[in-house]
């Protein structure tokens, strides 16, 4: 058991309350597994009707994953890391096919792994201090934890902006490209989650009820530049049509797209095709799981979290350097599925 996640059940609600606010709720593997736990648990379980998920205290939902904790695995031999990942990805699956209606309520910072529990969710309630982001590319990673599945459903090229370039986004943008399925005052979240736990029963009503129009998104009024500038699957095309363009929006994106590793770039943005042809969630997991075991053997993702953690110096040294540099092989030796033996599966309960 930890404390870090405090899992209980009121009035027919089960609450999945993250707990680590020194670490903005980062979750660790003993967080996913006590999540696994719970709502495996309440699955079976008549009494519980549904499953509110929000953070106890802080300044964020959720921040990601424990990304030490992955990468001072990955600079000895893998197990943890490969663990870690094996078992956020099973939580993933799990939240993605539950029946029970599930609402989270995602205020303040979702990033990574914080995407990865909240997007599953039938109800999604953002706010003004909602910031949204898949930021994996800038420490040599990409946009895991479902981002296979999720980013390329996401209206024009919006998918391909976020994965390459980590970009954030506010609580209107989310509503306005359907990340949230409800938008509210962060002053008003406590008592929308009081009259759910009152009466569970109208969990629907009651969001719709207390849910305003969001205030106009910058996203969507950055749409057209997104669907031209980022319409190419390939990165040097990307590139290229950002040179070539003369507005001070496409020299922000360029000179984002440079701070970032040119493989994973290129791999976030292979992922978003191959997860567009997935037949289902699992199998889009099991691919991010290959390629998550995959890229901690590269230099770029110790290196990436050596200069935005550790050093925070902010200066990583990509290898290789360039996008040019980065071979079409290179990308395919990433992609190549794991023996049978080794493969992610999800929970055996599932099975059952």
């Amino acid at each position: 058991m930890t404390d870090q996640v405090l899992t209980f059940i009121e009035n027919t609600i089960g609450r999945i309350r993250l707990n680590r606010p020194k670490a903005i709720h980062a979750l660790t593997p003993a967080m996913c597994d006590a999540i696994n736990t719970a709502l495996l648990a309440w699955r079976s379980d008549d009494s519980v009707t549904a499953v509110m998920i929000d953070h106890s205290e802080g300044r964020g939902f959720c921040a990601g994953g424990d990304i030490a904790l992955i990468a001072n695995s990955a600079k000895s031999d893998y197990v943890e890391a490969e663990r870690f990942f094996h078992l956020e990805y099973q939580m993933n699956h799990l939240l993605f096919v539950y029946d029970k209606p599930i609402v989270a309520f995602i205020d303040g910072i979702v990033m990574g792994g914080g995407v990865g529990i909240s997007l599953p969710a039938r109800y999604r309630v953002a706010t003004e201090r909602t910031t949204f982001a898949m930021p994996e590319t800038g420490i040599g990673l990409f946009p895991d934890v479902g981002g296979g599945w999720y980013l390329p459903r996401l209206p024009g090229r919006v998918g391909a902006w976020l994965a390459a370039t980590g970009a954030r986004i506010d609580g209107a943008d989310c509503a306005a490209i359907g990340l949230a399925t409800h938008y509210m005052p962060s002053d008003t979240l406590e008592d929308v989650k009081a009259r759910i736990l009152a009466d569970p029963a109208s969990l629907a009503a009651i969001l719709d009820a207390a849910a305003q129009t969001p205030p106009p998104s910058k996203l969507e009024a950055a749409r057209p530049d997104i669907d031209r500038l980022f319409a190419s699957n390939k990165a040097e095309e990307i590139v290229a049509a950002l040179d070539a363009d003369s507005s001070e929006w496409a020299a922000k994106q360029r000179a984002t797209l440079a701070t970032k590793s040119p493989q994973t770039i290129k791999v976030a943005l292979r992922q978003l095709i191959e997860g567009a042809a997935q037949p289902d969630f699992a199998s889009n997991m099991a691919m991010e799981y290959g390629l998550a075991c995959a890229i901690i053997r590269r230099p770029d993702f110790v290196e990436g979290v050596r200069a935005l953690i550790f050093d925070k110096d902010n200066k990583p040294q990509w290898t290789p350097a360039t996008l040019e540099e980065v071979s079409d092989a290179m990308i395919d030796a990433i992609f190549v599925p794991l023996p049978a033996d080794q493969q992610w599966t999800p929970l055996p309960a599932l099975a059952t």
